[in-house]
């Protein structure tokens, strides 16, 4: 979603200066809870993508290290880009029992809050293209592309310098007045707008995020090994597991939370108001033997619209079969996990017998 006319109108410092307090309004309006603005310079993310890719963090993600420097250099991207607006939209639903709990109840399915849901993407996309237009009628045609985690763009690291908050030590966004559960979306334009101050880093001396990991996927502050990462393996990995991180994984079959779960300042977060992010097919509350029951033709089905819909139904599987090898021995399980076998992929019988293995012990 973009646009590209032939020259850009040419506004005033105080019609610059306007405008920019206006889009925060329409912002605002629009769902976001907060949006700023700032530069195309990223270098110091520059600097660091390059040491994580060359250390190997990456994994399986190939495509963080395609499109040559588009990633960290916005004009690459999308041609005469001055600025970029940056917005962030909580999507915490409410929870009738707190999710910490849930991980303490090995029968049930743990899922990542941000999936309870609709997928964002589209929601945010929708909201930001309004947002753009709302811009060209009051100024008339711009230069613009909307991005929602959609194309090679540093999303954190632009976040950060707009104002929106900090990358924490977790690598993930952090705000004072609303932790870290919110999605973050931006639009690239070809207007030379005031920028916002960058957010200084508040983290201090605080280590929960890397204490609590259960992969030690948390490498030092600041640095994420995405290999071991348990939403990198649930979502991103396509292959086998590694065997030493499966006992590690409880019962998380899609993402994990643990590291924005006891960071002090989501006390401060706000639940979304949105219908679309809460939960859908009561995956907030569904066990691990009702999800693994599931066939392909049920699972995309159900998870239509849904952001966990892009693992496929074989990774589902996969990570749903691990869980139940780290749960608790009871006849439902092993007759479950037998039953799966003849019909199941080398990739999902292999996890398969893994499970019914760990259960035997």
């Amino acid at each position: 979603m973009c646009h590209s006319p032939n020259a850009s109108p040419s506004l005033s410092s105080q019609r610059l200066e306007q405008l920019a307090q206006e889009i925060k309004l329409w912002g605002i309006s629009l769902g976001f809870q907060q949006v700023g603005i700032t530069d195309t310079d990223l270098s110091q993310a520059e600097q660091h993508l390059h040491g994580w890719l060359k250390a190997g963090y990456h994994g399986e993600m190939e495509w963080m290290a395609r499109h040559g420097s588009k990633r960290t250099r916005p004009a690459e991207l999308h041609a005469n880009t001055l600025r970029i607006i940056s917005v962030r939209m909580d999507y915490r639903p409410e929870e009738t029992s707190p999710p910490e709990a849930l991980l303490e109840e090995p029968e049930q399915a743990f899922i990542s809050r941000y999936a309870l849901g609709r997928d964002y993407h589209k929601l945010m996309r929708n909201r930001l293209q309004k947002l753009a237009h709302q811009i060209s009628e009051a100024i008339g045609p711009f230069g613009y592309r909307v991005f929602v985690d959609s194309a090679p763009v540093m999303e954190k690291p632009i976040a950060q310098k707009a104002g929106l908050g900090w990358v924490g030590k977790h690598t993930l966004l952090l705000n004072q007045t609303a932790g870290s559960w919110f999605f973050l979306g931006e639009i690239y334009v070809d207007l030379p707008l005031p920028i916002d101050l960058q957010s200084e880093n508040h983290c201090g001396t605080c280590q929960n995020c890397i204490n609590i990991c259960p992969t030690k996927a948390i490498i030092a502050p600041y640095q994420l090994d995405a290999r071991r990462c348990i939403s990198y393996i649930t979502i991103e990995l396509n292959g086998a597991i590694p065997l030493a991180l499966r006992p590690l994984m409880g019962n998380r079959i899609y993402g994990c939370d643990d590291c924005q779960l006891c960071c002090p300042w989501n006390r401060f977060a706000q639940y979304s108001k949105l219908d679309d992010f809460l939960p859908r097919h009561k995956l907030d509350t569904a066990t691990l033997l009702e999800l693994f029951s599931w066939d392909e033709t049920t699972f995309l089905k159900k998870m239509e619209g849904s952001a966990i819909r892009r693992i496929g139904h074989e990774k589902w599987l996969r990570n749903i079969a691990v869980a139940l090898g780290n749960g608790p021995t009871t006849d439902q399980v092993q007759q479950a996990l037998k039953n799966i076998l003849p019909h199941s992929s080398g990739l999902v019988s292999e996890h398969v017998q893994w499970a019914i293995q760990q259960l035997q012990k």
